[in-house]
C-alpha cells in the first residue's frame, strides 16, 4: 500500500495547517493558541474525545473504529516551538521575532491532524486511536507531564507510537532502529573555587581558569580511555564563566556541559567518573570542586516487537527499500522516552530531505513529507486494529 490517495488529495490543506502553525510558534508549556488550534480542528472532525490542558496544555483526542470493541493505540506529536530568531526567508516564517519552528514539530502535528481527519472520516478499525498533542518536547518533559496527569491510565493507551523528521534522509522514506534510538541526555555544573590574585602575581593565586582547562582535558579521558568505544558516551563542556578584569585572576570558575550516553550502566559510570574527576583535578591543583549532575531525558527505547510493525508499516507506505532498519542512534534526546518506558511501542525518522539541519535558524519542515507522515499513521491504526 503507497501513499493514500485520500491522504495524497489533503496535502495541500494539511501543509496550509502546517504553515498556519510555523508562523505562529509557541514555547515550552506556552502553546495555548497552538493547543486552541488543534483542539478545535479536531472537535470540527468529530472526534469521539477531545481533551485539553492534559499535562497543563496538551490535548488528546479519541477516535472510536465502526468494527467493534478493541484496545487503544496512542500516536503522539509534539507543538512547541523554539528559541531561535528564524532565518529561513520563507512567506510563512515566523511572526514571532525569537521564537521559530526549527525542529519540524509544526509539520509532526499537522501530520497528525491530518491522520485525525482521514480517521475520523473513514473508522475503518475496531478499538480507538488515542492522538497525543504534546507541549514543552524542547527542554521541558511535556510528555512526562502528561504522563503525570494519568494520560495512559485515562484513555486506556496500550501502545504508543511516535515519529520525526530528519534532514537529509530522501522524502519518501523511513528510519528507526530497535533498541535505543536517541539518547538520554543529563546536564553538569562544575564550580571551581580557588584563591584570586593580581593577574601579575600568579603564584599568590590558586587559578580556576587553568584548573577548569585541566579539567576540560581529564573529562575527555572518561570517554576516550575508560570507556568501551562500542557503548557511546559524549562529554562536552559547553561553557566556562569567571572573571571579568584582564589583570584579575578570579576566585572561582564555573562551567557547565552535556552527558549523552544509551545505555544505563554508561549513564551511571558517566555520572560518577565526571564528579570524581573534576574534583580530583580540582584537588591537584590546590582547588575544590562542588559539581551538580541532573539527570535529563532517558534513552529513547524501541521495543522489539513494535518496532517491527513500524517497519512493516513504513514499507507498505514507502516500500521496503526506503525503510532503513539498522539506523545509527541518534545522540540527541527526546521525551517520548518517558512514553516508551510506560508503554511498548516505537519511535521512527521520516524523510525530510535536503533541508538545514534541526535546531538551525533556516530551518523549514519539508510539506512534500507530509503525504507519507500521514500515510504512515493511517496504515498503522488500521492494521494494528483491523477487524
Amino acid at each position: 500500500m503507497p501513499v493514500i490517495n485520500r491522504v495524497a488529495e489533503m496535502q495541500d490543506q494539511v501543509a496550509e495547517w502546517r504553515r498556519h502553525l510555523h508562523e505562529n510558534p509557541e514555547l515550552l508549556y506556552d502553546v495555548h493558541e497552538t493547543s486552541k488550534f488543534v483542539a478545535e480542528k479536531l472537535r470540527a472532525f468529530g472526534c469521539d474525545v477531545v481533551e485539553t490542558g492534559i499535562g497543563r496544555t496538551g490535548v488528546v483526542a479519541i477516535i472510536k473504529g465502526s468494527q467493534g470493541d478493541g484496545p487503544v493505540i496512542g500516536f503522539r506529536a509534539d507543538m512547541d516551538a523554539l528559541p531561535i530568531l528564524e532565518t529561513s526567508g520563507k512567506p510563512w516564517a515566523s511572526k514571532t521575532p525569537g521564537k521559530a519552528h526549527s525542529c519540524g514539530h509544526d509539520g509532526h502535528t499537522a501530520m497528525l491532524l491530518g491522520a485525525a481527519q482521514y480517521l475520523a472520516e473513514t473508522r475503518n478499525f475496531k478499538g480507538s486511536v488515542a492522538l497525543i498533542f504534546q507541549p514543552a518536547e524542547e527542554g521541558g518533559a511535556g510528555a512526562l507531564a502528561m504522563i503525570n496527569d494519568g494520560m495512559m491510565e485515562k484513555f486506556g493507551i496500550k501502545e504508543v507510537y511516535g515519529m520525526h523528521n530528519e534532514p537529509r534522509l530522501p522524502v519518501g522514506s523511513f528510519s528507526t532502529r530497535k533498541g535505543g534510538i536517541m539518547a538520554a541526555a543529563d546536564t553538569f555544573e562544575i564550580t571551581i573555587h580557588g584563591r584570586g590574585s593580581h593577574a601579575a602575581q600568579p603564584h599568590n593565586s590558586i587559578d580556576p581558569i587553568l584548573v577548569s582547562s585541566h579539567i576540560v582535558l581529564a573529562l575527555q579521558s572518561i570517554v576516550s580511555r575508560e570507556t568501551d568505544p562500542l557503548k557511546s558516551l559524549v562529554v562536552t563542556v559547553a561553557s566556562i564563566h569567571g572573571g571579568e578584569a584582564s589583570n584579575v585572576i578570579p576566585a572561582y570558575v564555573k562551567m557547565t556541559g552535556t552527558v549523552r550516553t544509551l545505555l544505563p550502566e554508561t549513564r551511571d559510570f558517566a555520572e560518577k567518573r565526571l564528579s570524581e574527576v573534576a574534583q580530583s583535578t580540582a584537588i591537584a591543583h590546590g582547588a575544590t570542586a562542588d559539581v551538580m549532575y541532573r539527570r535529563g531525558y532517558p534513552v529513547t527505547f524501541n521495543h522489539d516487537n513494535e518496532t517491527d510493525f513500524a517497519i512493516e508499516i513504513a514499507a507498505k507506505v514507502a516500500g521496503p527499500k526506503s525503510v532503513q532498519t539498522g539506523m545509527a542512534p541518534h545522540m540527541g534526546a527526546e521525551d517520548f522516552s518517558y512514553m516508551l518506558e510506560k508503554r511498548p511501542g516505537a519511535f521512527i525518522f521520516i524523510g525530510n530531505g535536503d533541508t538545514a539541519n534541526l535546531h538551525n535558524a533556516a530551518y523549514d519542515f519539508n510539506d512534500e513529507a507530509i503525504p507519507f507522515g500521514v500515510s504512515y499513521w493511517v496504515t498503522l491504526a488500521e492494521t494494528a486494529l483491523a477487524a
